[in-house]
């Protein structure tokens, strides 16, 4: 379906129909035509954009790399360029600036207004990863004196270049934020009703140099579909929609599953990350886990004339340092995601500690029984099933206290918790429940 309307796109450039061209493209979505855009020679995607309706055609741009939106409008005349970068939304602007070499940044810049090039200089900026640098300029603002009548044909008059038409925000002469009226409280208001009468002026705002993550749990715990953005002063900067922060937490997500697996992050799609790229990323932690995991081989080692003595003991090492590393992968996953919804904090440390070390308990008896019954099974003696029982107990306990403390506390420490990943867990936990297996060993058995 898609190959046959990227023909059928093709074939109307080739005519120069505009008429036809709009009608095929009607049906699709800008998404759509981005993929398709992708798919053309340069020609064929300077044809399309040029001949797009306005509108459609900045949306199209805002869903392809940067790369590609400066190449496509750098070769486009500067009569289309300028509407067109007006009307993309200005966060996606400024990722594309920011992007490109800055002397291609400059020459797009100056195809701006100088009012708006002002605020996007604004915007470039705010670091990588603070609300600033999400933030958009395309959003509907009004004076407190204003009438209900006076906000509306104002919403009329520039609500097309407006990102979110939801809120309208109420701000002073100085240009500082001092409420939010919706546009359902605009329009079922009298019309000669002025916005202070309706204002709410207990607004939940995020300042410029707020984490990304800490505005997308705001924005999500108060469900609104977009927040202000103030300075020091109050005064607006910008907003930040919903679908901007959902990107954030996409890309968060994606992230924190890389690193629970063992891995730094990818910059890049799986399919765009070279062969060497994907070797770079995963090397560190590999050598490191294996350079950790040769304390296990010392602790077998230390161990060797117990293991001499009583060879059963060697048959269940690859259970219980398994069931160590599982029990602490589980706790640590849990427990990222909670630090990263804001469910949990540094402060509920001993809360989590209690809780999972209760949990622990349970675990570690229900183990420590299908271990004694593994043992059995296996023909072993009585005394070398109760070994195996209470080292299942003791090592699930410590797998739980050690997973539950290290996420919390290298949260505090402004470390990424996801860093203590399934592998770095399974790796401490191997040596110290080889430890706890022997020293129980020794003890019960005498060996």
């Amino acid at each position: 379906m898609k190959t046959e309307a990227l023909e059928e796109i093709r074939a109307v450039l080739a005519i120069e129909d505009k008429e036809a061209l709009a009608e095929r493209v009607s049906s699709l979505q800008p998404y759509d035509l981005s993929e398709m855009l992708r798919e053309m020679d340069h020609q064929e995607q300077l044809r399309l954009i040029s001949k797009l309706p306005l509108s459609v055609a900045a949306e199209t741009l805002e869903y392809i790399e940067p790369e590609l939106q400066y190449r496509i409008l750098h070769h486009l005349e500067d009569e289309i360029t300028s509407p067109l970068l007006k009307r993309m939304s200005s966060d996606t602007v400024v990722d594309m600036l920011l992007a490109i070499h800055p002397l291609q940044a400059a020459r797009l810049l100056d195809l701006l207004p100088e009012d708006y090039r002002k605020k996007i200089d604004t915007l470039m900026t705010f670091p990588e990863d603070t609300a600033g640098s999400l933030a958009t300029v395309d959003y509907i603002s009004a004076r407190e004196g204003w009438t209900v009548e006076q906000t509306l044909n104002h919403v009329r008059k520039v609500g097309h270049e407006a990102e979110i038409i939801s809120y309208i925000y109420v701000t002073n002469v100085r240009g500082e934020l001092v409420g939010v009226v919706s546009l359902k409280e605009i329009i079922l208001a009298p019309p000669g009703t002025r916005l202070s009468e309706i204002v709410t002026e207990d607004v939940i705002a995020v300042t410029a140099d707020t984490e990304q993550e800490e505005a997308a749990e705001l924005l999500f715990r108060y469900d609104f579909v977009a927040l202000p953005v103030i300075d020091a002063q109050k005064r607006m900067i910008g907003i930040i929609a919903v679908d901007d922060l959902i990107d954030v937490i996409q890309e968060v997500t994606t992230e924190d599953f890389q690193k629970l697996g063992g891995s730094q992050p990818l910059t890049e799609p799986y399919f765009k990350t070279s062969v060497w790229g994907l070797f770079r990323k995963r090397i560190g932690w590999l050598l490191f886990l294996f350079v950790g995991g040769a304390y296990t081989a010392n602790v077998l080692s230390h161990y060797n004339e117990a293991m001499s003595k009583i060879i059963a003991l060697s048959f269940f090492v690859p259970l219980l340092i398994g069931t160590g590393g599982n029990t602490g992968s589980q706790i640590v996953s849990m427990l990222v995601r909670a630090l990263g919804m804001g469910e949990v904090q540094f402060s509920d440390l001993f809360r989590v500690v209690r809780k999972e070390l209760m949990v622990g308990v349970f675990l570690g008896v229900a183990m420590g029984l299908v271990g004694f019954l593994r043992a059995y099974l296996l023909g072993v003696s009585y005394d070398i099933g109760m070994v195996v029982a209470l080292s299942a107990l003791a090592i699930v306990i410590w797998a739980s206290f050690v997973a539950a403390i290290l996420p919390l506390v290298l949260h505090r420490l402004r470390i990424d918790p996801a860093v203590v990943s399934g592998p770095f867990i399974s790796t401490l936990v191997d040596g110290t429940g080889l430890i706890i297996y022997f020293t129980i060993a020794q003890l019960l058995l005498h060996v």
